[in-house]
C-alpha cells in the first residue's frame, strides 16, 4: 500500500479521521470535489447529508479506479459541508460508514472540515475533494 495512516504521539488521536498520512507512491492523483450526482449527473441525496455523502465517496473510488487506485489510496480529504453544525457529525458519519461498507475499505482518513455558505448548486449539501498516491 501506497498510503500509510497514524496519529502521531503528542496530538490527539480522534476516532473520525487520522492526523497523518505517508505517502511513499510515484503518482499523486488531485481529484476534482466530488458532490452527489450519479453517473449520468442526476441528483442523489437531495436534502439527506448522509446519502449525498455516501454518494461523494463512492464517486471517488468510481474517478480512482479508472486510473488503477482505489479509497485505499487516498491520502487525505476536504470535506465541505452547507451550513455546518456539530450535530451534523452523526449524518456525515453515517454516509462516510455506508459508503466504506459499499467499498470494503477503511474510510479513516486525514480531514479537514469546513462549513461553507453555500456550493456550485443550491440542491448541494456536501463536496468531498481527494488527493491519492498511486504507485
Amino acid at each position: 500500500m501506497t498510503v500509510t495512516l497514524l496519529n502521531p504521539e503528542g496530538l490527539p488521536k480522534p476516532d473520525a479521521y487520522r492526523q497523518l498520512s505517508i505517502a511513499t507512491g510515484s503518482k499523486l492523483v488531485f481529484l476534482a470535489g466530488q458532490v452527489a450526482r450519479d453517473a449520468e449527473g442526476g441528483r442523489v441525496g437531495e436534502g439527506d447529508l448522509a446519502a449525498q455523502v455516501e454518494q461523494s465517496y463512492l464517486n471517488i473510488a468510481t474517478a480512482l479506479a479508472e486510473v488503477g487506485g482505489s479509497f485505499d489510496d487516498v491520502a487525505k480529504l476536504t470535506i465541505y459541508v452547507v451550513d455546518w453544525t456539530p450535530d451534523k457529525m452523526p449524518l456525515l458519519g453515517e454516509g462516510v460508514s455506508r459508503a466504506a461498507a459499499k467499498l470494503g475499505v477503511d474510510p479513516v482518513k486525514p480531514i479537514t472540515l469546513l462549513g461553507v455558505a453555500a456550493l456550485g448548486e443550491p440542491d448541494l449539501l456536501v463536496e468531498v475533494e481527494a488527493t491519492a498516491v498511486l504507485d
